[in-house]
C-alpha cells in the first residue's frame, strides 16, 4: 500500500491510523530482528500520535495526505525527548529538546512517527555496516547492504515496516539505498528543505529527503517539508510548487539528456540495459532522447571528495580525542581530512564553482538527465571491492560514482527502481534536474514509474 492509497482508505473509514501504526509496528518487531533497521522505536508516542489523527479526520481536520500515516526518521534528526544518535557512539545519549524543522513539518501534516532509523556511522560511508547499533541488512537478500548511509529508512520502507522514512544525502547516502533496496530517494535540491536541527556530516553537501515506495508518494512528502526557514541559513526563498505528478503525466515534448560519456561506460551491462530500456520507454511517451556530452564527472567526484574530507573533519574536530569510540572505517576517513591542507580545500571550492558552472551549461540542451543510479546491485555485506565490465574496483567508489558529483552541484535527483539484475536483486535508474527543478523530475520519474513493469517486493 502507498501513502496515496493508505490516505484514500483513511479518508473511506476502511482503515484507521491506529490499525496502520499497529501494522507498522507489529512489522517491525516480526522483522526488524534480521533487518536491523531501526535504533529507536517510539511505538507509546506513535499509537497517542495515531489516535489523535483518527479523532481529527473524524471530525474534517484534514491536515493532508500524510496525517495518520505511519513515518520514520533517519537518526540524524533531533525529536525532541528522543536520542538522536547520528549512529554513533558519541551521540548515544543525546536527546534534544526541539525538533528538526523536518520532523516539526512532518508532525504537522499530521504524520505519525515510529520510529528512528539505523544508518552508517555519522552518515559517513555506504554500507550501514555499524560497529555500535548493528549491520543493516538489504531485505531483498540478507546477506547484501542496503546501501548508505541511509541504509535503516531504505530497508525500512522496502520491507513494508514504514511508508516513508527520511534520509540524508552527503554524496548519494538517498539513491544508493533507494537504488539497492528497489525503493525511491529523492535528494531535492540544496536549500529546499531545511536542515535546522539535523546532526551534520558536511556543511555544503548535505540534503534531506525522502525514501518511499513509489514517486507520487515522494512527491506528497516533498509538499509537506519544502519552503524557506529562516533558522537554515542556507535555506532558499524560492517559492514552492505543487510537486505531486498528475495521473498519466505526459513527457510530450521534454528533451531528456542520455550521457554518451562516463555513466554508460561504467556501469554492469544488466545496469546500462534496464536505463536504456526506460529510455525506450521515454522515447514511447513522447520525450526526445538527446545524446549529450558531460564535463568529466570523475574529476568532480575527486573535487566533491576533498570537500567533503575536510569539513567532515572539521564538523568532527570536537570530537577527535575520542578515537576509540568511531568504528575504524569512519576513523580513518576523518584522519584523512584532518591532513588536507587549506590550500587543497580552497582550490577544491574554486574547482567547484568552475565546473559547476561548466556542467550547468548542459540545461540549455536538456530538461533533465537520465543515467543509472549505482553500476550494479548491491555487494554481500563485508564485500570490499566489486567487478564491474571484468575490473574489481573499491565498493565504495563504485556506489558513489553516478552520485557523488550531483551533491557537489546542488542539483536535484531523483533515484527509481528500473529493473532487476541476474541474481534479483534490483537495479536503479537516476533522473537529475536543473536547481528547483524537483516538480519536472518528479514528473518525468512518475510518468516512467507509470509505464515500467514494477518488481514484486521482497518476500520477508
Amino acid at each position: 500500500m502507498t501513502i496515496l492509497e493508505a490516505a484514500r482508505a483513511l479518508r473511506a473509514r476502511q482503515v484507521s491510523a491506529e490499525e496502520l501504526t499497529r501494522a507498522s509496528l507489529a512489522r517491525i518487531g516480526a522483522l526488524d530482528g534480521r533487518l536491523r533497521a531501526f535504533i529507536t522505536l517510539t511505538g507509546e508516542s506513535a499509537l497517542e500520535e495515531a489516535r489523535r489523527a483518527d479523532r481529527e479526520l473524524a471530525r474534517g481536520g484534514d491536515r493532508g495526505l500524510l496525517h495518520g500515516i505511519p513515518v520514520a526518521v533517519k537518526d540524524v534528526y533531533a525529536t525532541r525527548g528522543v536520542r538522536t544518535t547520528c549512529g554513533s557512539k558519541i551521540f548515544a545519549d543525546y536527546v534534544p529538546d526541539f525538533d528538526a524543522a523536518v520532523v516539526e513539518r512532518l508532525r504537522a501534516a499530521g504524520a505519525v512517527l515510529v520510529g528512528k532509523t539505523n544508518m552508517h556511522e555519522l552518515a559517513y560511508g555506504i554500507t550501514s555496516t555499524n560497529p555500535h547499533y548493528g549491520t543493516v541488512r538489504n531485505p531483498w537478500n540478507l546477506e547484501r547492504i542496503p546501501g548508505g548511509s541511509s541504509g535503516g529508512s531504505a530497508a525500512a520502507v522496502a520491507a513494508g515496516m514504514v511508508f516513508m522514512a527520511m534520509g540524508s544525502d552527503t554524496g548519494g547516502s538517498i539513491r544508493i539505498p533507494a537504488s539497492y533496496c528497489g525503493t525511491v530517494g529523492l535528494k531535492p535540491t540544496f536549500g529546499r528543505v531545511s536542515r535546522y536541527g539535523v546532526l551534520p556530516l558536511d556543511f555544503s553537501l548535505d540534503h534531506m529527503g525522502p525514501i518511499a515506495r513509489c514517486v507520487r508518494d515522494a512527491a506528497v512528502v516533498l509538499n509537506a517539508l519544502a519552503g524557506y526557514d529562516p533558522r537554515d541559513e542556507t535555506s532558499s526563498r524560492r517559492p514552492v510548487e505543487d510537486y505531486l505528478p498528475p495521473e498519466n503525466s505526459s513527457l510530450e515534448g521534454l528533451r531528456v539528456g542520455r550521457p554518451e560519456n562516463f555513466f554508460f561506460e561504467n556501469a554492469a551491462a544488466e545496469a546500462v540495459a534496464a536505463v536504456e530500456e526506460a529510455l525506450a520507454q521515454g522515447r514511447r511517451l513522447g520525450a526526445s532522447i538527446v545524446p549529450v556530452r558531460v564535463p568529466d564527472v570523475a574529476a568532480m567526484n575527486n573535487v566533491s571528495r576533498i570537500i567533503l574530507m575536510a569539513e567532515a573533519a572539521a564538523v568532527m574536530e570536537p570530537y577527535m580525542a575520542r578515537r576509540e569510540d568511531f568504528g575504524p572505517d569512519v576513523r580513518l576517513l576523518l584522519e584523512q581530512g584532518r591532513l588536507l591542507s587549506a590550500t587543497d580545500y580552497i582550490q577544491a571550492q574554486r574547482l567547484r564553482r568552475m565546473m559547476r558552472d561548466e556542467f550547468g551549461r548542459l540545461w540549455r540542451q536538456v530538461d533533465c538527465l537520465i543515467t543509472p543510479t549505482t553500476p550494479a546491485g548491491a555487494p554481500r555485506i563485508g564485500q570490499k571491492t566489486v567487478e564491474i565490465n571484468g575490473r574489481a574496483e573499491d565498493v565504495r567508489l563504485v556506489a558513489t560514482r553516478f552520485v557523488r558529483a550531483i551533491n557537489m552541484m546542488g542539483w536535484p535527483a531523483l533515484s527509481m527502481p528500473c529493473g532487476t539484475d541476474g541474481e534479483g536483486l534490483p537495479l536503479g535508474l537516476q533522473i537529475i534536474g536543473p536547481p528547483f527543478r524537483e516538480a519536472r523530475i518528479l514528473r518525468v520519474a512518475a510518468a516512467l514509474e507509470d509505464a515500467l513493469p514494477r518488481p514484486p517486493w521482497p518476500a520477508l
